[in-house]
């Protein structure tokens, strides 16, 4: 049998779980403070709510679950679909899901919070697992652009409180963004797919996302338009105006901006980017990406879906929403060494004919310091190396004196 983890899936060490709980628990706290409620979705989900829930390039990446037993018996006879269920992709379809049915019990608009793991079949490589955490807060229930302004700010502010400088907001729409591929020429039912493909950008560069769009069957003409665009898009408001007109979209991000760099107050900044796009096929509206400066990477996005819930439900519920990409956060801070706030932690050693006294004298102990017990062994010295090595503030030889002795090397 195998040891290591299937591939795409990490085994965490003590201390790298500390660090993983600490980051979650600083971000819950962020996000709490400002009046959003946890909840929590399974990771499973119906096949049919997954295929439908325009995820872009996702859904070629479900984690499928076979029917069992006569089920799938049959529908192997019959060459029938094999599969009833599947592992979310993200947390954004199962909370369209979730409102959808526990809509009368919520709040409106409903200030959520989801931190969980999600599944995508991706082939493993660095910086792409199969299991990984994201964490996302969201606003469902209310159309105000002062939404966008709470997500963008409460996010950056649990970026800043764990310590992390040097990122920019980017900030697009999708409305603006199609009424310019119009303006190219593409015809309005393939917009999506040209979203899909223009979001590669950053992987596959310029020719790529021309040539990809060619190979689509898109007409030459309106590849060229697009190419002459790519050249030199639009990076002001007053630029796109003259290409677009003055969209109420314009606007609308306008002050999103505005209002943003106010309360940025110079610890973050927040700029336009017409070549953001997002990939999920599910966003109508504003769209933005964390990018941080100093590791050159994206550790977040987000964007607003006003027609995901009405799928379940028949009828329009805007919702929008931020999601830190936890995993690359976790390497950036766990690249930086930083330093966990904690307890000192001391070693409370015992003969095997005491271990109640030990867990007596442990109880007091506890007021002032994390306890961890350990049958007295024969070479003493190695565990006291040991105890140093992982950071213990000192040790209790409770057949001694009872008193704490400190150790060299603390953390």
């Amino acid at each position: 049998m195998k040891t290591t983890p299937v591939k795409g899936t990490n085994d965490y060490l003590p201390q790298e779980t500390r660090l993983r709980d600490y980051l979650q628990n600083a971000i819950l706290k962020t996000y709490s403070e400002q009046g959003f409620e946890r909840i929590s979705t399974p990771i499973i989900e119906d096949i049919t709510n997954l295929e439908h829930s325009d995820g872009g390039d996702n859904l070629s990446l479900i984690f499928k679950i076979m029917k069992r037993g006569d089920k799938l018996s049959s529908a192997l006879e019959s060459g029938g679909e094999i599969a009833d269920l599947g592992l979310r992709y993200d947390l954004t379809l199962p909370l369209a899901r979730f409102y959808a049915e526990h809509k009368n019990d919520l709040n409106t608009p409903f200030k959520v919070i989801q931190m969980d793991k999600v599944y995508r079949a991706e082939r493993p490589q660095k910086g792409r697992d199969r299991e990984f955490v994201q964490c996302d807060i969201d606003i469902l229930g209310s159309d105000s652009i002062n939404c966008e302004i709470e997500l963008i700010h409460t996010t950056s502010m649990a970026l800043l409180n764990l310590g992390l400088k040097n990122f920019t907001i980017a900030i697009n729409d999708r409305r603006i963004l199609k009424s310019v591929l119009l303006w190219c020429g593409f015809d309005e039912k393939s917009l999506d797919s040209v979203c899909i493909t223009f979001d590669k950008l950053d992987k596959i560069g310029k020719s790529g996302v021309l040539k990809e769009l060619i190979e689509k069957g898109f007409k030459e003409q309106e590849v060229n338009k697009f190419d002459k665009l790519l050249t030199k898009l639009p990076s002001t408001f007053a630029e796109l105006r003259l290409l677009c007109g003055n969209k109420q979209e314009i606007v609308d991000l306008e002050k999103i901006v505005s209002s943003v760099q106010l309360l940025a107050k110079g610890r973050y900044n927040i700029e336009f980017d017409l070549s953001l796009v997002r990939g999920q096929g599910y966003y109508t509206g504003s769209v933005f990406e964390i990018k941080s400066e100093d590791y050159h990477c994206s550790i977040g996005g987000g964007g607003r879906y006003d027609g995901l819930i009405g799928k379940f439900i028949g009828e329009s519920v805007p919702a929008v929403g931020f999601s830190i990409g936890f995993e690359r956060l976790f390497s950036i801070l766990k690249e930086k060494n930083i330093l966990i706030p904690h307890r000192p932690t001391i070693a409370i050693i015992y003969d095997k004919d005491n271990f109640v006294e030990c867990m007596t004298f442990a109880e007091k102990q506890k007021l002032s310091y994390d306890v961890c017990l350990f049958e007295q062994p024969k070479k003493l010295g190695k565990l006291l190396s040991k105890l140093e090595e992982k950071g213990f503030y000192g040790y209790v030889i409770l057949s001694e004196s009872g008193s704490i002795k400190k150790l060299g090397k603390q953390s």
